[in-house]
């Protein structure tokens, strides 16, 4: 499950190039690398000889949680697709590009916005399998609040490191993950749809409370950042919220009721902080996929959320 954000997007422009084509604009070494392996991938399977140029406008840090790898990918596929005059759907440009191994939430949430269930992948599918069933999408309502913490002097597991963490554990009880299934599908779905704020944010902390604990051996707690558990467990004993981490973490997340309450929540965790290298921000669902424009007549772009 997850739920597509405004802001902490991903914006990149793409361009046919004269000559040799060049990468402006990305933040490390690492994503120039990534951004371009993907060309590479993407001139052979669709068989384009003309070079692309690429210019990165925005992107959230990296391995945060906040799916910032997928996002970069299917915006890329989508500009070089669109400019070299290719329609292909985003599940068709996440199989060449390598996305959606584990999780089919970005790439849906790419398309729809919104809310994300899955269907998950089976350990039985290989590399080839398809891609991850879209379940449930259902529009976030738009008084709710997310307040955002980051733990800028950590990243979550990623690479080589996730798969070594991932191996260490256990395999996944089956009572807990009938338990999720019940809270997903008898609890926090329902809420969504009925604007039932209390009962989505006791799920909510339910939810992490259950998957937090399990990961704990990996990721050295229920929480990866110690900062930002302290943070929004302030906010919990302050008002009604529904606490949680994104994906491996560091970033933490605090659904509240309203406009008011995110600002309250966000002076309360500022207070917890303690001088801890956080960054804090409020934002709300986006109930839209990403968008595309044509930047000139040589040109395609595509803006991802």
């Amino acid at each position: 499950m997850g739920l597509v954000i405004e802001g902490h997007g991903t914006r990149i422009t793409a361009r046919r190039a004269q000559r040799t084509a060049r990468i402006d604009g990305a933040s490390t070494q690492a994503q120039h690398e990534r951004i371009k392996a993907y060309l590479t991938k993407l001139h052979t399977a669709l068989g384009v000889t003309q070079p692309v140029d690429i210019d990165v406008h925005e992107t959230p840090r990296a391995h945060t949680g906040l799916g910032s790898g997928t996002q970069l990918a299917l915006a890329i596929g989508t500009a070089f697709a669109r400019v070299t005059g290719h329609d292909l759907p985003t599940a068709d440009i996440a199989r060449i590009l390598g996305r959606g191994a584990r999780s089919g939430i970005g790439i849906h949430g790419f398309d729809h916005g919104g809310l994300i269930v899955d269907g998950g992948r089976s350990t039985a599918h290989t590399e080839t399998a398809t891609l991850p069933p879209l379940l449930a999408r259902q529009p976030f309502p738009d008084a709710w609040r997310v307040l955002l913490i980051d733990d800028t002097s950590r990243e979550g597991l990623h690479g080589d490191a996730e798969k070594r963490g991932l191996a260490s554990l256990a395999p996944f009880p089956a009572a807990l993950a009938a338990h999720l299934a019940h809270l997903v599908l008898m609890r926090l779905l329902p809420a969504v749809a009925e604007c039932e704020f209390d009962i989505f944010a006791d799920a909510i902390c339910d939810m992490q409370q259950t998957i937090g604990d399990y990961f704990a051996p990996a990721q050295g707690g229920v929480f990866a950042s110690p900062a930002v558990a302290r943070a929004l467990q302030a906010v919990a004993a302050e008002q009604k919220a529904g606490i949680g981490q994104t994906s491996w973490g560091p970033v933490g997340f605090a659904f509240v009721a309203g406009a008011q309450q995110a600002e309250r929540a966000l002076a309360t965790a500022q207070r917890a902080a303690q001088q801890a290298s956080l960054s804090f921000s409020i934002t709300t669902a986006r109930n839209r996929g990403a968008t595309w424009q044509a930047a000139d007549s040589r040109a395609s772009g595509a803006d991802a959320a």
